[in-house]
This record gives C-alpha cells, structure tokens and sequence, in this order.
C-alpha cells in the first residue's frame, strides 16, 4: 500500500466520511428534510423555470448555464469510471452509501450555493466571482483556510479534472476506434483551448448544449439495457441493501466486502461524482444571475440529483444486472494486489452495457466517456481558475494557467496513472475539510437566506 493511499484512507476513514455525512445530516434536519418535503419546491423552482421563460440573463450567466456549467464538471469519469470503481473496491453496498451521501448531500450542496451568492463580488471586469474562498475568507474570516481550500482546488483541478479526465478521453478512442493518445491528447487540448479562450461564458454556453445531450444519450442507453434486463432488477437492488447492512453477503463468508470499504468507497466516490461538499461547484453557481441566495440552493439541490440518484444510480443498476462483475473474483484481485486481469473501471461498465446491446454499448459508453470527461475538463479548469485567481489576485496569469492546463491535458492522455485515484481521493478531502467547516460555522446565515427565500415565495403566490 502507497503512502498517498494511507494518507487518503486516514483521512477518509472515518474522519470525513462522518463528517459529510454529518454536515448533509444536519442541514437535513435543520430543514426539516427540506430535499425529500420540500420536493414540489425546488422541482417548480428550477425545472419549472425551464419552461416559463424566466431564463434570460442581463448579467452573469443564467442559472441553467450555471446549473450545466457545474453538472460538465460533475458529470465526468466518476459518473462511469467512479461507480464501476466504488463497486469493485467497496462491493454492491457502496452503491447504497453513494445513495445516503447524495440525499444528505442535496441540502450540502444547497448550502454552499446560498454562500457562494451570498458572500460572492463583483470582480474587475464586472462578473461575479465567488465560491469556498471568498465564504471563507470574509464569511468565515479565515484567509488561512481560504488559502488551504484554493491550493487544494489548483491540485484537484490538474489531477481529476484534468488527467484524469484527458487519460480516459485517449483510452476510450484508442481502445473503440484504435486513435493513437498522443494525437487525441493534442485534439482534446485544442479542441479545450478554443472553449476556454471565452471564459466562464463561452463554458456555461457550451455546457448548456453539451450536458443535456450527453445526460439524454447515457441515460437512454441504459433504460435499454435496464428493460432487457429488467427481471434481474430487483435482485440487484436486493443486493445494493443487504450489502450495505452486511457487506460480506456479496462473496459469502468471512472473505467478503468489509463495512468499512463500502462506507469508505461509497461516500468517496459519492462526493466526487456530485461533489457536495467539495465546494467546487459552487463556483459556476456563484455566477449565476439570480435575485436571492435561497434561490439558487434549489439549483444545488437539483445538481446533486441529477447527478447521482440519477446518472450514477442507472450505472449501478447497468453493473449490477448484467452478470459481467464478480464479487469473489474482484476480492481475489485486491487480496492479490494484482488487476492487470480484472475489469475495474471503464472497462466494466463497458463490458456490463455491451452484454445487452453488444459493441455497440462498447462505443456508447466510449462516446459519453468522451462527451463526460471533455466536459468535465471544461467546468475544472475555470474552477482551477478561479482559485488560483484568488491565491495570486491578478489576471496576468491567466493565460498562463490555461497553457498549463492544457500541456497536462496532453501529457495525461499518455501516462499510465495508477495513484490516479487516490490523488483523486486527497484531493477530493484537502478540499472538502476546510470547506465542510465553513458549512457548519456558517449555517446560521444558509438557514436564514433559504427560510427568507421561502418566506417571501410563500408571500408571493397569496
């Protein structure tokens, strides 16, 4: 075991994991499980809106562009490469703990929406900036762990929004259409360059068209997969539970899946394919032109459903039904140390899709793989941005900012990362502690913003 992965997993377990877990526990009972209740609220409130022509903006982004801007960057590897591995590390029952995470972490991620309008500024050039730094600089008056969050921000935007996601953009059309990485990796970053040359703006407008296309393709797909396969359904939701309250029913006997793997991997990977708590997103939120904090929450709230009930559910549901994953045969590779055979990752939920619709479902998975990290690769750099605009106070920078991210954008379709995930993992938790922190000093000020919003909503439609 590495010295990144013993880190990450002291980190992990069980420190952070009781503390998202915590954090959404207790915005849900401030709120009286506001996510579940308040359902009619926020579902009027967001994709209601779609449909009443309130959308145009006259300053920022729309709060639909926001809304695609942080779901591009949610929506990435973790959405496929994520599950598949939280499944095979964790077993069937870190489906269950990414289920827990996201229903707490709705009204996490709505917390930190309300902050990042509230506590964002209007910068030189007269858009919003906002996010965890500014909550927690003036928020929270604490520059320390501001500056702590932004430098976590700049790592995990190179290494998960980054390699992570070029490395499986060149993986995925070498091993479906043959294309040698080096040329793909040069493509990805041209193609990236002429996006983010447009900043928050020309991203939140290319996300606007690219996410639904991409969410519509990967979900109809699997509805596909999931109605052939429907009579295996019930007893993969069997085992998403039974799994979750005694993992080691997924081999059978004292061989098997252990709690604390499938909290650990189920709650990891739970809060990087949503990333409430993290505070990342909050960022492309903070630019929204919305009137009132408590507004924009609903939006949080929206992006945490999509995200994971939904995509990362139909995934689960696609893995488990199809016959292709091995529990026993998972456990004996990570007992061996040795996954050079095993189908970990991309290559099984690939494999799980082509059970049903052959290599076809081979290369939709490898075109949303695609369409996923490109995405994701666009909403982190402009968060990997705006943080280290924060740390350096300038924008001379910039250019040179996006050179780099665009030079690691080649370098990682090459490499071979196999402390990818970890890094991914320390990341993901250098960024959620500081953050976290300022959820629970801070929530006096979300509880108020989203009661007010409620309150004068209420008023409203009398």
């Amino acid at each position: 075991m590495s010295f990144v992965q013993r880190l990450t997993d002291f980190m992990w377990n069980p420190w952070l994991l009781g503390l998202v877990l915590l954090t959404g526990l207790y915005y849900s009972v401030r709120t009286g499980f506001f996510q579940i209740f308040g359902i009619k609220t926020w579902v009027k409130t967001t994709v209601g809106s779609l449909f009443s022509g309130r959308q145009n903006s006259t300053s920022g982004i729309t709060r639909f562009q926001a809304l695609a801007t942080a779901l591009a960057s949610t929506i990435g590897t973790g959405s496929i490469a994520g599950v598949a591995t939280a499944i095979f590390f964790g077993g069937p029952g870190a489906v269950f703990w990414m289920w827990v995470c996201a229903v707490l972490g709705m009204m996490t991620g709505c917390a930190e929406k309300v902050l990042a309008v509230r506590w964002r500024q209007p910068g030189r050039d007269g858009k919003w900036e906002g996010g965890p730094m500014h909550y927690l600089a003036h928020g929270m008056k604490s520059p320390f762990l501001a500056g702590w969050f932004a430098i976590a921000c700049v790592g995990g935007a190179l290494v998960g929004g980054d390699l992570v996601q070029s490395n499986s953009i060149a993986q995925a059309l070498n091993t479906t259409f043959g294309w040698d990485r080096l040329i793909t990796g040069v493509i990805t970053a041209a193609l990236a360059g002429i996006v983010l040359v447009g900043g928050i703006g020309r991203i939140a407008r290319f996300s606007e068209l690219l996410v639904p296309v991409m969410a519509l393709l990967f979900l109809g797909s699997a509805a596909v997969v999931l109605w052939v396969r429907r009579e295996y359904l019930g007893d993969a939701l069997g085992m998403i539970v039974s799994c979750a309250l005694s993992p080691r029913a997924a081999a059978g006997g004292a061989g098997g899946y252990g709690i604390s793997a499938a909290l650990r991997y189920g709650v990891a990977r739970g809060v990087f394919t949503n990333e409430a708590g993290m505070g990342s997103s909050a960022m492309a939120h903070a630019n929204a032109d919305t009137k009132h904090p408590g507004e924009q929450g609903m939006w949080g709230i929206l992006e945490v459903f999509v995200a994971t009930p939904v995509i990362c559910t139909m995934t689960a549901l696609v893995i488990l039904t199809a016959g292709v994953y091995d529990p026993a045969g998972a456990l004996g590779a990570i007992g061996a140390e040795d996954l050079s055979g095993a189908l970990v990752g991309v290559p099984l939920t690939a494999a799980s899709f082509a059970v049903v619709l052959g290599a076809a479902g081979e290369g939709i998975v490898s075109v949303c793989l695609l369409m996923f990290a490109f995405s994701s690769l666009l909403g982190w750099s402009y968060y990997g941005e705006s943080a280290l605009g924060w740390l350096l106070r300038g924008r001379r920078w910039r250019p040179v900012w996006r050179g780099v991210f665009l030079i690691v954008a080649v370098a990682g379709s090459v490499g071979e990362l196999e402390l990818v995930w970890q890094l991914v993992d320390l990341f993901t938790a250098l960024m959620a502690l500081p953050n976290l922190a300022a959820l629970l000093w801070l929530s006096p000020q979300v509880l108020q913003s989203i009661n007010e919003w409620l309150e004068h909503k209420s008023s409203a439609s009398e």
